[in-house]
């Protein structure tokens, strides 16, 4: 095994740098990967190429690799064994020192690099062999070209872009695990052991199985090292490698009819058995062992007799594990609208790649128009692929595709399974026409014959990936991808983000499309905005965190056989607890934020949680400072909101939607669906609210408080409100009823609340933008953000000064300019101390900056350095 060099797609170039200007499309250009170095290994090689050698990426980190740092790319050269058939792209298991690790075939070779060769011998060297092909042919065409395109520009190792893209379980490291040898310990003979030695035989004789892994070993036993070396000088444990098990395909049993219905006259077999096999014979001949003995009610044995006299074969076949939702009833193309209607023939006009902003009002039939321009492409035997924000918009918009296309439709999202994720992954490749949708990770799958892109919600900021890296953007990199497949990419918001409004409004570009869809369907109105000013409500004597109108509204709801939906910004009960004798405010031990109050409901023991490093503790009666009895919370959220809910109407149901109650797996369909089939007149919940939930009897949306959304310290906090109010104001009148929107603020003024009053989108966004060119930020001008993060605040401090010092003597004036170093919003998170430094690029400037991955290298083993382009937040 030996590290070399290998050039992707062309001559070798530069590290990457940020020489792309920002919000354009970059340039796919090959990386140059690790220099060869010194191999190791045991097999003796002849490099005369009568034989194959493959260069593989491997997925280990450098030695210095601990949870925090960085990953470094690198190639190494093994054997290509006489039985294996390795082709580029496959994912293979190959020998690391002691470990199996897997790695990705990059290239085959039959010639051994010049450095690899021994002194004054041109064809000897020691490589080891591959050890096995975990899964064949994974990469389709342009994949590797998309996966450098993301590692370049978001200033990543490719390795990383891989991890990235790949389903769980297929890139895995062996692990050491340490068993018992039960019959080497004499009786009685641990008693002369050390205390920790002690301990390890204790914890492995509890275990089932008498092993476990060393790192669970070191996690119960803080300094086991010594114990553990004492144990296997005496023979007593053993330590072993374990070697990756990547997900395997799941079996099942199957019967498979394989006699002539002619033979069966000239066999002897029973009357049950002729009308099992009729049975079987109508079904296609093929069919799962336990539907058909479902099917007849019929028994194993009877299925093995026929299998014994040749009519039939059993035997394990492959089944997909999908995520296969509910059962739909089939629905046909709906009549479009006339701005519907002109959208679609501009999409089914186009030819290859072109971007399209499908800017819709909430209601306007996005989704129809999504449906009627894929079902050509399916048509045609080519893909589509749909990504969604978030997954709880996942489970309304499958059902709607499959009603449409079947079981052509499939899910990819974390909230899988790691087998679901595989078997779809490994579904996809298969290359037959599919629609595909997920989440932001979905936009690497892997579908061969890709014929349209859509993000729907593009506006999102789920779409953007904070950590770990690569910190991409799945529209950025959708529009990569399109161009590389030669296929449309369609955009599609209420409320699109400023970068994509100014590029397709201000874009003369042929293959830059604006299509708009001003009216909802059936010419039904935008609900109307009611603006609270509850400040007013305060003085009037109403302490309630419902006004007086949003009480009237909740209360007439089953008078009007409507549904209603609460938004609230933030989960949990209250946003901070304080002592109104001493000011003293609960906050996390580990994190600079105070801790919310959360009180589930009235016999719940009430406690306090972090929501950023998810530290929980009870609530004190006191206050821990002064002692005294004045300790009370403040604030709003979802909890708090349903439990005055029960207060006020105590005969109304409500469903609470929030990530507290759709943690496991399926929540967010099972409650939807719970409100959808009017099992509760209100849904209360949080941001997920504001995507894609459409319902003919939701009357009223009640926004509790606007305020937490207007007040936050980022440049694209008025652009975030807006989004987030129009959208969930959106989510009513979607029947023949107009509904209604009351929003209570405490401060109606403001420009964002008058704009979502009167829908004004445009008007708006022409102000916003006004305002960002001033201050060069995006659209105008370009960010980079670098973090740093460590568990010493001196060491994590000095080392951004070192690396903004450096930056600062690079730039080239007039181009770049560098704000910081500085503590992050909030300074530290999880015991960790936080710092950035945040790069500004000016309006028009494409001058190449330092490769910024250069820099990990200069911060020290227990800081972590990472690198945001394009950052939505400075959080």
């Amino acid at each position: 095994m030996h590290k070399s060099s290998v050039v992707l797609y062309g001559g070798a170039i530069e590290s990457p740098s940020v020489s792309s200007r920002l919000f354009r499309r970059c340039d796919p250009l090959p990386l140059k990967l690790a220099e060869g170095g010194l191999s190791y290994g045991s097999e003796n090689w002849g490099g005369n190429g009568d034989h194959q050698l493959v260069e593989v990426l491997v997925d280990i980190p450098t030695l210095r690799q601990t949870e925090d740092t960085e990953d470094i790319e690198q190639l190494y050269t093994y054997q290509v064994p006489p039985h294996l058939d390795i082709m580029p792209g496959d994912i293979l298991s190959v020998p690391f020192g002691a470990q199996q690790i897997g790695a990705i075939a990059i290239r085959l070779t039959s010639e051994l690099p010049e450095n690899l060769r021994e002194p004054g011998k041109a064809t000897s060297i020691k490589v080891r062999p591959v050890e096995d092909i975990t899964v064949k042919g994974f990469f389709p065409p342009n994949y590797w070209q998309l996966l450098q395109q993301v590692a370049q520009y978001y200033q990543t190792p490719l390795i990383k872009a891989i991890r990235t893209a790949l389903p769980p379980g297929l890139l895995r490291r062996s692990q050491r695990r340490i068993r018992l040898v039960t019959n080497a310990i004499p009786d009685g003979a641990e008693e002369f052991l050390q205390p920790k030695a002690q301990r390890i035989l204790q914890l492995l004789r509890q275990s089932a199985t008498g092993d476990y892994t060393w790192q669970y070993l070191q996690r119960q036993i803080k300094g086991g090292s010594r114990g553990l070396q004492d144990l296997i000088k005496r023979g007593w444990v053993e330590s072993y490698l374990e070697p990756p098990t990547p997900p395997r395909p799941k079996l099942r049993p199957a019967i498979t009819l394989v006699i002539d219905w002619v033979e069966l006259d000239f066999i002897d077999i029973t009357t049950r058995q002729r009308e099992v096999l009729e049975i079987l014979r109508r079904r296609g001949g093929e069919m799962w062992v336990t539907d058909l003995l479902q099917t007849c009610n019929t028994s194993s044995s009877l299925l093995k007799t026929l299998e014994k006299k040749g009519c039939v074969v059993i035997g394990d076949r492959e089944i997909l594990r999908t995520e296969q939702g509910i059962s739909t009833i089939a629905d046909q193309p709906l009549s479009l609208t006339e701005h519907q209607q002109q959208a679609l023939d501009v999409i089914l006009g186009l030819s290859g790649f072109h971007q399209l902003l499908l800017h819709g009002v909430t209601g306007s039939g996005k989704t129809e128009v999504y449906l009627q321009a894929i079902a050509p492409i399916i048509d045609q035997g080519k893909s589509a692929l749909v990504l969604v924000p978030e997954i709880g918009l996942t489970p309304q918009l499958t059902d709607r595709f499959r009603a449409r296309f079947g079981e052509v439709v499939f899910v990819y999202h974390s909230g899988l399974s790691e087998g679901e994720r595989y078997d779809t992954w490994r579904n996809m490749i298969q290359g037959t026409p599919q629609v595909v949708i997920g989440t932001r990770s979905a936009i690497f799958a892997p579908l061969p014959n890709l014929g349209i892109i859509v993000l729907d919600e593009e506006h999102d900021s789920s779409f953007k990936q904070d950590q770990p890296q690569p910190c991409y953007h799945a529209r950025t990199v959708a529009a990569w991808r399109a161009e590389l497949e030669n296929c449309p990419l369609i955009l599609g918001s209420a409320t699109p983000a400023l970068e994509t409004w100014q590029h397709h409004r201000h874009n003369h570009n042929p293959s830059i499309h604006y299509l708009s869809l001003p009216e909802r369907v059936l010419s039904r109105p935008q609900p109307p905005v009611e603006v609270v000013d509850m400040r007013r409500e305060l003085k009037q004597g109403n302490r309630s965190i419902f006004s007086r109108s949003l009480q009237l509204a909740i209360a007439s709801l089953r008078d009007n056989n409507q549904q209603g939906i609460l938004f609230i910004h933030r989960r949990g009960h209250s946003t901070f607890v304080s002592c109104r004798s001493c000011g003293y405010v609960m906050e996390c031990p580990r994190c600079d934020v105070s801790l919310s109050y959360h009180h589930i409901h009235a016999e719940a023991i009430p406690y306090l949680r972090c929501h950023y490093c998810n530290h929980s503790q009870s609530y004190p009666q006191r206050c821990p400072q002064c002692d005294s009895p004045y300790f009370k919370h403040f604030g709003s959220g979802t909890q708090r909101v349903a439990q005055e809910l029960t207060r006020l109407f105590p005969e109304l149901r409500f469903i609470r939607f929030d990530s507290d109650t759709t943690r496991t797996k399926n929540a967010h369909r099972i409650l939807l669906t719970q409100f959808a089939n009017r099992e509760a007149d209100l849904l209360v919940g949080t941001q997920m609210l504001t995507k894609g939930l459409d319902l003919d009897s939701v009357g009223l949306v009640g926004i509790v408080s606007a305020d937490g959304l207007l007040h936050l310290s980022d440049y694209r906090a008025s652009e975030r409100a807006f989004q987030t109010l129009l959208q969930v104001a959106g989510r009513a009148g979607r029947g023949n009823d107009p509904g209604q929107v009351i929003l209570q603020t405490y401060t109606p003024e403001h420009p964002v609340v008058e704009a979502v009053r009167n829908h004004a989108y445009q008007s708006f966004v022409e102000t916003e933008l006004q305002h960002r060119s001033e201050l060069n930020y995006p659209p105008s001008g370009g960010l980079i953000l670098l973090r740093l993060r460590g568990y010493d605040a001196i060491e994590v401090e000095q080392t951004a000064h070192r690396i903004a010092s450096e930056l600062s003597s690079e730039l080239l004036p007039g181009t770049c300019e560098l704000l910081g170093p500085a503590p992050a919003p909030i300074m530290r998170v999880a015991n960790q101390y936080r710092w950035q430094i945040l790069l500004k690029f000016l309006p028009g400037q494409t001058t190449p900056t330092p490769s910024l991955a250069a820099l990990a290298k200069k911060c020290p083993p227990s800081v972590r350095f990472s690198i945001d382009v394009d950052p939505l937040s400075f959080g």
